[in-house]
Parts: structure tokens; sequence; C-alpha cells
């Protein structure tokens, strides 16, 4: 979907493709028939937007073969979608039955990291809408913070310098720019903006930056207008924004809030838990093992548009405040706008979608609750015939 901010802008809304277990490029357009498709219609728009996840090997190859890349294209705009932002947070088997810290690896001391960016960005730079300003590809926060020496940090400075030498040649030769926005993430070598402001100093801000993760940003505790001031002052821009809700727990060691909260530990994905005064375990299972004190909110991204079974909650009134400070001014902050809630088939079974049908139904959903937020915010829906002009 795309929708016009005050000052003139088109920002884009779309879903995150990493809740899909697909990673080959006929499973790829299945699953858009599938879901996005189906979404779209549900929400009787023209257009849809999706954020694309595409596994290291499926990346590789296409940016290796741009009529490939064309066919995709067309493939994304016969079915009414648009692509303007990847998720390359995930290097793949992201549906894997345990991924856990495997998410991080490779990291960005790889070439394994740099090369997969790179070719997202190309293949990025094909795909996007003629009249798309700019491309974002989303990546992770450098590493998960162990190990992690200065000498690393010296090292991931010097590989963002090479990352915006080839952002620069894929501008060269497409045309397009295609920015890329490091995922501040719990547990990692960059988890608040503060750590972001420092670990991205002195990056090419012409094609690197932040992706701002709503659910992260309220798992770090941190005040989304002191965040984002934070990061303008650093000088670095908001290049992609996940609009997500972590969940939340005001007493967890009461005994229906624990047993609640217990319902949610599952074996697949880390679901980091912070407490208000600055406890952290790396997983929801050793929080609750730990008896660690409240409040807490947990790494763990649940639907935006349906609240979880009191005693728990969601923190989507973090999300409600980063949107106001994000695109609720007189200049939108950011112009690429995800709903990424990967979890959907981990939920507890009787908040997990029974099957296709359900889930792309909550997909829609969970579009039409932050298109919602947005026009309350003052934006507009942009007509289809003002995009093909």
């Amino acid at each position: 979907m795309r929708l016009r901010h005050r000052d003139g802008q088109t920002v884009h809304l779309g879903y995150c493709t990493n809740v899909h277990a697909g990673e080959e490029l006929p499973e790829i357009i299945d699953q858009l028939d599938t879901y996005a498709v189906t979404a779209r219609k549900l929400l009787g728009t023209d257009r849809l937007g999706v954020g694309l996840w595409l596994a290291a090997p499926v990346a590789a190859r296409l940016a290796a073969d741009p009529g490939v890349v064309a066919r995709l294209r067309h493939d994304l705009d016969v079915r009414g979608l648009d692509v303007v932002t990847c998720n390359g947070f995930p290097y793949r088997a992201f549906h894997a039955p345990v991924v856990k810290h495997a998410v991080y690896r490779p990291d960005w001391l790889t070439d394994a990291r740099m090369d997969y960016t790179a070719d997202l960005a190309l293949v990025l730079a094909g795909l996007l809408p003629d009249d798309a300003a700019r491309g974002s590809v989303s990546t992770l926060p450098l590493a998960w913070r162990t190990p992690w020496t200065g000498a690393d940090q010296a090292a991931a400075r010097r590989r963002l310098a090479q990352l915006a030498d080839r952002l620069a040649a894929v501008h060269a030769r497409t045309g397009r720019l295609v920015r890329v926005g490091f995922e501040a993430e719990p547990g990692c070598v960059m988890e608040t903006t503060e750590q972001v402001a420092t670990g991205l100093a002195g990056v090419d801000t012409r094609y690197l930056g932040v992706c701002l993760d709503l659910a992260h940003l309220a798992c770090a505790w941190e005040e989304p207008a002191a965040a984002l001031a934070r990061l303008s002052a650093a000088g670095l821009p908001v290049v992609k924004v996940q609009v997500s809700a972590a969940l939340a727990a005001e007493h967890p060691q009461e005994p229906a809030t624990a047993a609640a909260l217990r319902s949610y530990a599952e074996p697949r994905f880390l679901h980091q838990t912070r407490s208000a005064a600055g406890h952290a375990a790396d997983d929801l299972d050793e929080a609750l093992d730990a008896s660690l004190p409240g409040p807490w909110r947990v790494h763990y991204h649940v639907p935006l548009h349906a609240d979880p079974q009191p005693p728990l909650r969601s923190t989507v009134d973090v999300l409600r405040a980063a949107l106001a400070e994000i695109v609720g001014g007189e200049r939108a902050l950011c112009d690429h706008l995800e709903v990424e809630t990967y979890t959907w088939n981990v939920l507890p079974p009787d908040r997990r979608p029974a099957g296709p049908a359900e889930l792309a139904e909550g997909i829609a959903a969970e579009l039409a609750f932050t298109r919602g937020e947005l026009l309350a915010l003052g934006l507009h829906d942009r007509p289809v015939r003002e995009m093909t002009r």
C-alpha cells in the first residue's frame, strides 16, 4: 500500500515475507499467490507492498541473472505487488526447527554477509517500481554480542566502508539508490540506539543507516522521541521501520502470568527478555526459570491487531508513539514501513492460524490496523491513478 504524507512523500507500507518458509523461487511465487495476493484482495487495494525475504542462495542466483530478476518483477507487477525493501537479516533456513542464535550467522565479520547484502541490493534495484524514490535492505546489528572485541569492531568498520562502496557501484550501474539499515536487536553488538549511534559513527550515510524495529525499541525500554532524537543527532537516517509489537507482562512472577508466558516459550526463535530495571535473559524460558523481577518486555513479535490474552499485553503503545514521531510531524522521517510479525506459526496453539487462509487474513488485519494508525496521523491513501502518472 502507498500513502501520501503531508510533505508530499510517498510512504510505502507492506508486510515482510520472512513469515513464510519457502526459499526457492517457485516456492516464493506460490507463497505470494497464497498469502500476499489474498491479503491484497481482502484489503481491497490494487497494490500491496511486500518486504521480500530472499535466502542467500536464491539472492545470489538472481543477482547473477538480470533476466530472471526482470521476470520476477513482471510476476510481482501482474499480482499487484510492490517491492521497495528486502529483509536481509536471516541468511537462510529461517524456518528450521531450531533457529535461535543461528540467525546472527554469518555476521558482519564475514565475506558471506557482505556478498549476501550486496546481492540483495542489486536484485532490489531491478525490482523497484519506476516511481519509487529508493530501496532499502535491513540487516543484523553487526553480530551477536559475544565474542566481540575491539579488533572485531575495527574490522566491521572497514567492512561497512566496503559495503558503501558496493552500494555506490549498484547505484552507478542501475541508476537506483538502495540503502542498508542496521537493525538494533536485544543481545547483539548494537542493542540500543545509543550503541547504534556509536557503532555506526562515521559511516557513509548516503548508503548506510538504521532499520528501526519497534518491538526491539520497546524491549530496550527506549522512549521513541528520545531514541529518534539520538539517531538524528548522530546524523543517521532511518532507512526502514519494522512496524512490530513485543510481548509484555507487568507481574511475570505471578502464577497466572508466568503460566501465560510459558505458553509463548518455544524452540525455534530466541525471545530475549528485558526488565524495566535492566535485568536481562537471552530467552524467555531462561527469564522464567530465573524469576527475573518485572515488568518485562519480551522479544516476541505478536500480531498488531489482536492483543494477547490478559494478564499479558503487547507494546502497541510504543508502536503508536514511534509512528507519531516518524510520520506524524511535518516531515516523514522514513518512507519504508514493513509489518514484520514472523512468529505467526509459533504462537501458542490457541492464537496460531489454523491454515493458509487464516494466516492471510491475519496479515491483512495487521496491515489494516497499521494503515488505520497512519490515516489517524494525517496520511492519505494514494490512488493508483496517481501512482501511474
